[in-house]
């Protein structure tokens, strides 16, 4: 794979970020960890509820399908 140095500064950048974003929520690391673990199948709901500030509210779900898994696991080998 051939990469540019401006992508190469993206991912160093992307890594930067993402070592930040573990030290400043240093348990959701293991939470994804365990729920891959342990939950990650076919069938299986995610249910995401996002609370702003102020108190608003938005919730989605989402019913696991294998080919979702599938692309978790090639975005899980890409780390």
């Amino acid at each position: 794979m051939n990469m540019n140095l401006n992508q190469l500064a993206m991912l160093q950048k992307a890594k930067t970020a993402l070592e930040r974003f573990r030290a400043n929520h240093p348990k959701f690391p293991a939470f994804l960890d365990t729920i891959q673990k342990n939950a990650m199948q076919d069938g299986t709901i995610v249910e995401i509820t996002v609370t702003t500030p102020d108190g608003r509210r938005y919730e989605s779900n989402l019913k696991l399908k294998q080919e979702d898994l599938d692309l978790l696991e090639m975005f899980r080998h890409l780390k």
